[in-house]
């Protein structure tokens, strides 16, 4: 947090030697009472120096050069002090004295490292991930600016005590929920590693820093709801082409840009002989094979001829992600689906209703989803209870008709 710092610099002189008038002239620096003092090389008589303005006295040529020289000297060091104060760093008589001397060592900033980050990292890092970044930064940006009151701070002066901060001034945004400003200090956590790896940072500030997340309902649809939509007979073409594209996501678990990105040399025959999707996700990079449903398949060959779609090379005639979304939530309200449907939803949809809800094995889900851990599949363990649910009376039926059976049958 900022501290008030007080800063003060006076010129004084020192005789070189009891027998002579003959004077040094001096600096000396004052930082929150610690003082440091600075020759200046320069002579003048003890009796036409002015204690009291720090100055020399008079007005001959010689008496206008030093207090222009002293002047300089003055200006520079409020100079050096104002940077100082400006970059963020820890300011003591040893810092403004370096700076003033031009030794100082210029350490890293966090903003520097934040922007060197994002532009190394722009081929590396999917387009949405790199706006996510960029966002971290602003909010970065505007948490030093208003609780350290600089504009940037340097790599030496994080501790944990920023983070808490951090964290602290993102509590107070109205516009995010607890695992949004989770996300933010999770991607300040991968800047700190990211700053070892250059040696920008001796230690990671944020290493102690636990991260909480909310657990999250993921919403998706009944068997029910997915019926209601597949066999609603629709007006609009857009509302059509958008219900079809959401349901063969709903068939096979593929996000929108991977949906998107379909072509049909991502059609391949399986290990069974049939047609799967052999693609990679654009998220993760991970590879991923999804054995082709026969659901999914019809809404293929119902585009086949599509003109979109041959003059693009691209499988299905997908709109925008925003068009995509806008026009699902129509036909939702339309039908009467009272959840706020996105793209994202179909993916959850194949994950519990089509896949899970159906005695699917979790590992397998895990694959088609290419969920690179299954912790992350877990996400969908409600469905696994109901099941397990279902399972376990379907296995009590049994045991009860068992032993109905033998007492019958001893009797």
């Amino acid at each position: 947090m900022k501290t008030q710092t007080t800063f003060g610099v006076t010129f004084f002189t020192r005789l070189n030697s009891k027998k002579t008038d003959n004077a040094l002239i001096f600096v000396r620096i004052t930082v929150n009472g610690k003082r440091s003092e600075l020759s200046l090389k320069r002579n003048v008589s003890q009796k036409l120096w002015d204690k009291n303005k720090g100055k020399v006295k008079g007005n001959s040529q010689e008496a206008r050069a030093l207090n222009n020289y002293i002047q300089q000297v003055r200006n520079r060091l409020y100079d050096s002090y104002s940077e100082l104060q400006k970059e963020g760093r820890l300011i003591t008589v040893a810092t403004v004295k370096s700076r003033y001397l031009g030794t100082d060592e210029q350490h890293k900033t966090l903003l520097q490292l934040v922007s060197y980050h994002n532009k190394t990292m722009q081929t590396v890092l999917k387009l949405g991930t790199l706006k996510n970044y960029k966002t971290t930064e602003r909010y970065l940006k505007k948490f030093v600016k208003k609780v350290y009151k600089v504009d940037d701070i340097q790599l030496k002066q994080l501790n944990y005590g920023f983070v808490i901060h951090y964290e602290q001034y993102l509590h107070k945004l109205k516009n995010l929920n607890n695992n949004d400003l989770m996300k933010h200090i999770e991607r300040f956590k991968k800047l700190c590693k990211f700053g070892l790896k250059l040696e920008w940072l001796e230690k990671d500030p944020a290493i102690n820093f636990q991260l909480h997340f909310d657990e999250v309902e993921r919403d998706y649809l009944t068997e029910e709801e997915l019926n209601i939509l597949e066999t609603a007979i629709l007006e609009r073409q857009s509302h059509k082409v958008a219900r079809d594209i959401f349901v063969f996501s709903c068939y096979t678990g593929l996000a929108y840009c991977d949906v998107y990105a379909l072509a049909q040399e991502h059609i391949v025959l399986g290990i069974d002989g049939n047609q799967w999707i052999s693609t990679q996700r654009e998220k993760t990079a991970t590879k991923v094979r999804v054995p082709l449903l026969d659901k999914a398949l019809t809404i293929i060959k119902k585009y086949k001829s599509c003109p979109k779609c041959i003059q693009s090379g691209k499988l299905l005639p997908v709109y925008s992600n925003q068009k995509m979304n806008q026009y699902i939530k129509k036909v939702a309200k339309k039908l009467k689906i009272k959840k706020n449907l996105s793209f994202l939803i179909a993916r959850h949809t194949f994950a519990t209703t089509v896949t899970l809800s159906n005695g699917v094995p979790i590992e397998t889900v895990s694959k088609l989803l290419g969920h690179t851990k299954i912790s992350t599949t877990q996400i969908y363990a409600r469905v696994i209870k109901q099941k397990v649910s279902d399972d376990m009376l379907m296995l009590k039926q049994k045991i009860n008709n068992r032993d109905n059976f033998k007492m019958q049958k001893s009797n």
